[in-house]
């Protein structure tokens, strides 16, 4: 598996507290739902390539 990145996100606490529930709701971390979000986004513009279970592009 690829390293993760780390970083700082700052972000208002009203939009945090629905992105813990909405993680809550669905068994994952807040960091999880967040990345699920980001991943989706990027997916549904185009600007995330399709990847394998290996984690490596499906062209490679």
């Amino acid at each position: 598996m690829a390293e993760k990145k780390r970083f700082l996100l700052r972000i208002d606490q009203q939009i945090y507290d629905a992105l813990e529930k909405w993680a809550e709701d669905e068994f994952r971390s807040v960091n999880a739902q967040i990345e699920i979000i980001i991943k989706k986004g990027l997916k549904d513009s185009g600007r995330l390539k399709k990847t394998d279970n290996t984690g490596r592009k499906k062209d490679e």
